[in-house]
């Protein structure tokens, strides 16, 4: 995965929007005005920042090496995952959904309903 299929991909989904509140070096991609991926798509090493559910994160750090703590963040919710081709690309999509579906599910009914999602639902 390169910087452009990260960004294609984060922004794939229904109501995410990439801004720049840190700086134009770093996308935050958001849905509802809440973030849920964080990237230097320019770095020399791409990584992207991840919510997770605080069990889940333990053990993608303990299962892979490229999956740490997350990097200025709260680190018993959030990943940074170096994506270096060391994880299959589906792996970090699916971590890039876990994260877009964590912060869906906390959002409001009516801004569920809004993105799609069955009223009173919550899938995460």
């Amino acid at each position: 995965m390169n910087p452009a299929e990260l960004r294609g991909h984060c922004l794939s989904y229904p109501g995410a929007e990439e801004t720049f509140p840190f700086g134009p070096k770093t996308s935050v991609f958001k849905v509802a005005g809440k973030m849920f991926a964080l990237s230097q798509l320019s770095a020399d090493e791409l990584r992207v920042s991840l919510k997770c559910e605080s069990g889940l994160a333990a053990q993608l750090r303990e299962a892979h090496a490229d999956v740490t703590p997350g990097y200025h963040l709260n680190k018993r919710h959030w990943n940074t995952v170096i994506v270096n081709g060391s994880l299959p690309e589906q792996m970090i999509k699916d971590m890039i959904e876990d994260s877009y579906d964590l912060v869906v599910s906390k959002l409001p009914t009516s801004s569920r309903h809004e993105l799609g999602w069955p009223a009173g639902e919550r899938r995460a």
